[in-house]
């Protein structure tokens, strides 16, 4: 059983997610007030979209690397891969499409959730197929959250306190308590949520 003190981070943590896939999948978002908002799945076009030049996003490998970006990452067999580039990262920062923000979600929470006890704490990028289409992406992240939980329900207070509970090789994991990490990652799920939104509105009111 998980700890009480995870009980406010589960709920928020259960809710973002919730509302990110009723605004990719549809067919309705509760808009915040209870309200049930009818939209519809999103396409491989908005998956794609680059409202403005140079964006980063998710390329197919023969393509290479969008611009200011240094590589492709994600599985080097797959067909396709995330712009990216090492630290420090070009200034000012890309503007990311939603695929290259989604894909980037579904990856941190399917390899954080491997770099706890309950996985084998062995997945790196390189191992992380990115998807191509929107279909594939949404599912990814669904996975990907479904993991993350598996790992919090587990979590009891002694867990939450572990300093290096998570082993995750791209952030502050092994360095921090097991709940900012907790925070952390609900922080993630909800400002791209948030973006992501907002690019599905603006691709809509483009057309409109």
């Amino acid at each position: 059983m998980h700890s009480p003190r995870l009980v406010p981070l589960l709920e928020q943590f259960d809710f973002a997610c919730e509302r990110l896939t009723g605004r990719l999948a549809g067919p309705v978002v509760d808009s915040g007030d209870g309200t049930p908002t009818a939209v519809g799945p999103m396409t491989d076009e908005e998956y794609f979209w680059e409202p403005v030049p140079g964006c980063w996003s998710v390329r197919r490998r023969s393509a290479g690397p969008g611009a200011r970006a240094t590589a492709l990452s994600g599985h080097p067999a797959g067909e396709w891969g995330r712009d990216s580039a090492p630290y420090p990262h070009p200034s000012p920062p890309p503007f990311t499409t939603i695929a290259w923000r989604l894909t980037h979600l579904a990856e941190m929470l399917t390899l954080r959730a491997d770099h706890t006890p309950s996985g084998g704490r062995t997945l790196t990028r390189d191992d992380y197929r990115v998807s191509g289409d929107a279909a594939t992406a949404v599912a990814a992240f669904e996975q990907g959250a479904a993991a993350w939980r598996q790992v919090l329900v587990k979590a009891d207070d002694a867990a939450l306190d572990t300093v290096g509970y998570c082993t995750y090789p791209h952030g502050s994991d092994a360095e921090e308590p097991f709940v900012d990490i907790v925070w952390w990652v609900n922080q993630e799920v909800l400002h791209h949520g948030a973006e992501i939104a907002l690019l599905r509105d603006l691709f809509r009111g483009r057309r409109d």
